[in-house]
């Protein structure tokens, strides 16, 4: 499976987004550096934190990515000159983008549903404690 790391500044932070295509799409996963990361630091995250991100990204849910019809052959001057353009304007490729997005909705479905369960047990006990203060109450206590 080809993956790449791409490094990019995303105002107001440095992110890394690691893209892995595979026959079933693309998957995604981004870390956000904060200040630009220096290759010291680059290094240490790839010897500490890579595996963990490689991880997120093969869980993360896998997005086609988008076939490009066959160009004709193109000058190879004119060809740098079009790659740096398109990096400059779009750094992360439309796959990726969806691929985090896809898991960023998964993640917040999760913790919606995690949150409304909290609120639901949250009342019971409200609910719970009023009954018990109402018997006492009529129980003359």
């Amino acid at each position: 499976m080809p993956s790449t790391f791409s490094v990019f500044f995303e105002d107001p932070f440095w992110v890394g987004v690691l893209e892995i295509a595979g026959p079933e799409g693309v998957r995604a996963a981004r870390h956000v550096f904060g200040g630009e990361p220096t290759g010291a630091e680059l290094e240490e995250f790839v010897r500490r934190d890579f595996t963990a991100l490689l991880a997120t990204a093969l869980a993360a849910p896998a997005v086609p990515a988008g076939g490009r019809p066959a160009a004709r052959r193109v000058s190879a001057k004119r060809a740098a000159r079009a790659a740096a353009r398109e990096q400059a304007a779009r750094p992360v490729t439309t796959a990726a983008q969806e691929a985090l997005h896809e898991a960023h909705q998964q993640a917040q479905a999760q913790n919606r549903a995690a949150a409304k369960r909290r609120r639901a047990a949250e009342a019971e006990e409200r609910r719970a404690l009023t009954r018990t203060k109402a018997r006492a109450r009529r129980r003359g206590r």
